[in-house]
Order: C-alpha cells, then sequence, then structure tokens
C-alpha cells in the first residue's frame, strides 16, 4: 500500500492509522473502516477502547469486530489482531474487562496506554495484570 511505501522510504518500522473514534454502531463511519483495512491491508488491526469503560468495552469490541466483517465486500474479512486499552494507569485492580476482552475474541491486549503520547503505550504485564486480579 501506499502507506507501507511511504514508511520504508521515511525509515519507519510502523505506521499508526487512528480512526478517530469510529463507534462501531456509525454503519457509514463503520464502512469506511473496513473500506480503508481492506485497501491497506495492514499487518496488525488493533482495537483501541478505554481501560475505564470496564465491561461495555466487551460489547463495543464485538460489535466492532461484527461491523468489520458485515461491511467488508471481501470473502474473507479481517478481524481485530489484538486489543490496545488506553487509561490503563487508571483503573487499579479493575482489570476484568482485559481479561473479558480477551476471552471472548481469543486476541491479546497488545498495548496499554499509560499517558497521553505515543511514548506513553507499554506492553501489558501480565503478571501485573494476574496479582490485581488475585487480589
Amino acid at each position: 500500500s501506499a502507506w507501507n511505501c511511504l514508511a520504508k522510504d521515511k525509515g519507519y518500522d510502523v505506521v499508526l492509522i487512528d480512526t478517530a473514534g469510529r463507534m462501531q454502531d456509525n454503519e457509514p463511519l463503520m464502512r469506511a473502516l473496513a473500506k480503508l483495512v481492506n485497501l491497506n491491508r495492514p499487518d496488525k488491526v488493533l482495537f483501541v477502547g478505554e481501560a475505564l469503560v470496564g465491561n461495555d468495552s466487551v460489547d463495543q469490541l464485538q460489535k466492532f469486530n461484527q461491523a468489520m466483517i458485515d461491511f467488508a465486500g471481501v470473502a474473507e474479512p479481517r478481524t481485530i489482531d489484538g486489543v490496545m486499552l488506553t487509561k490503563f494507569d487508571t483503573i487499579d485492580d479493575k482489570v476484568g474487562a482485559a481479561v473479558s476482552m480477551v476471552y471472548t475474541t481469543g486476541q491479546p491486549v497488545v498495548f496499554v496506554g499509560v499517558g497521553q503520547t505515543y511514548t506513553d503505550i507499554r506492553h501489558l504485564n501480565v503478571k501485573s495484570l494476574v496479582r490485581a486480579l488475585l487480589r
């Protein structure tokens, strides 16, 4: 895709395309997102949700995945490859939604956001998550 060529020319390993809060219930926006994914064929599609939302995030994720399938217009539609949870630094021991998202989709929580900038993106520390669950 054009994004891959541009990234390689600039020496970038990663290109993040922020879809600006495409709500899974907004059909025109989800159609556009499914088209974007099919045209660009990204290596990874991550669902980004707020950790603060709790178990509502599981419902959002399921609707998002279903919209990706419904609006893909191809025989083998892409669904998410993983999850990124923002505001993860604000939830203390309320990590059940993260576990539920992994269980529901079979996909990992790849990154968590712990601040306002790209440098605040971290890999999920599974040991810390398990400790919080066992408290």
